[in-house]
């Protein structure tokens, strides 16, 4: 997709892919767009570095402190929002994300995830889910860069449809 507005930067971003034992994808509804699902993400905050805003993001988003990082994408991975949500999100201020994804194992149990554990919850539900059965439920302007993910983490996912 060609940037609705290429002169805005890109904010920079993390996002994680949380995997179970059984190599399934963590995934939340979004509270503010229901039957919209995504893994958990966010910004990188001022002298943080991606790594641990990743820990930071998945923490406030899912209630997680039990992960060992397994890697992270050998590039930062991209996308633009479309034109009619770039002068809505981040006040206008970019025109999409470059973000680092980190591939986590989770080391809890399923009750120790809290998804309204915060001051501001992202999701209204969440499960595990065959990362081949991810993308029909993603915003249609990051699927690619879903697809981008998946194939960076590949060897560790369990690409199921079933």
């Amino acid at each position: 997709m060609t940037s609705p507005n290429p002169c805005l930067p890109l904010r920079e971003g993390v996002g994680v892919v949380l995997l179970n034992d059984a190599g399934l994808v963590f995934v939340g509804e979004r509270l503010d767009r229901p039957g919209v699902w995504q893994m958990p993400q966010g910004g990188i905050d001022e002298g943080e570095e991606p790594f641990g805003a990743a820990l930071r993001e998945l923490a406030e988003e899912t209630g997680v402190h039990s992960v060992t990082m397994l890697r992270a994408t050998p590039e930062p991975l991209t996308y633009d929002l479309p034109p009619e949500l770039v002068s809505r999100t981040w006040n206008g201020r970019y025109r999409g994300q470059r973000q680092v994804w980190f591939a986590m194992r989770f080391e809890g149990t399923d009750d120790t995830i809290d998804i309204h554990g915060t001051d501001h919850p992202e999701f209204r539900a969440w499960r595990w889910m065959h990362a081949g059965t991810i993308e029909a439920g993603i915003v249609a302007f990051k699927r690619q860069l879903y697809r981008d993910i998946f194939a960076a983490f590949a060897d560790l996912l369990d690409r199921n449809d079933a």
